[in-house]
């Protein structure tokens, strides 16, 4: 529901139909509309974006704000590397710009705008392990914690969070990784992928 050819309307219709919540990821849109140069991508056409979406009823938001610049080079030794979408896509962004994340910088904007629309919030693990040999890393931890600090934000903000989880973790390491996510996250509600 965020890319793909007449993509408003589509969306549009999706959300007038559906019984249940609709989700998307913003920054897919906007990325299409710089010609898939993630490079080429900025706060102001982002937040067009989310706009554009909010007025037409999306329930949620996938956002992927905790790939922070500092935490890129921790994927480097992975076997899969960055396997998320959103998550490659801010990280591309980063290290073009060697700046931290517009969607990082700009998380109270974001905020403002969830609120105003009652839209909340999926805070996307963009760089969750997409393989078990990378499971529970610092990459993964460092990503986490700031999902913590973006979901208290949020809260302060009156905007509900779900936080996304990986989903490619080894039986024996599910405990550590639930331990960290009520702790950090501060029970806030988590989905796996």
């Amino acid at each position: 529901l965020s890319t793909g050819k007449n993509i408003h309307a589509t969306r549009e219709w999706i959300l007038r139909n559906s019984p249940v919540p609709i989700g998307t990821v913003p920054i897919y849109q906007a990325l299409e509309k710089v010609g898939g140069k993630a490079e080429d991508l900025t706060w102001e056409i982002f937040r067009d974006t989310l706009i554009e979406q909010a007025e037409q009823g999306v329930d949620y938001f996938t956002i992927h704000a905790g790939v922070l610049l500092r935490f890129i080079p921790l994927t480097a030794t992975r076997m899969t590397g960055i396997v998320s979408r959103g998550g490659s896509i801010m990280a591309k962004w980063c290290l073009a710009h060697h700046q931290e994340s517009f969607l990082y910088t700009h998380w109270d904007d974001i905020c403002d705008i969830m609120a105003m629309y009652d839209v909340s919030f999926s805070i996307g693990d963009g760089l969750r392990p997409g393989s078990i040999a990378d499971a529970n890393d610092e990459a993964q931890f460092a990503e986490l914690k700031v999902q913590g600090e973006l979901t208290k934000r949020a809260w302060a903000h009156g905007v509900q969070v779900m936080n996304e989880g990986p989903g490619h973790v080894p039986m024996h390491m599910i405990e550590e990784n639930m331990h960290k996510q009520l702790e950090w996250c501060s029970e806030a509600p988590f989905y796996t992928l």
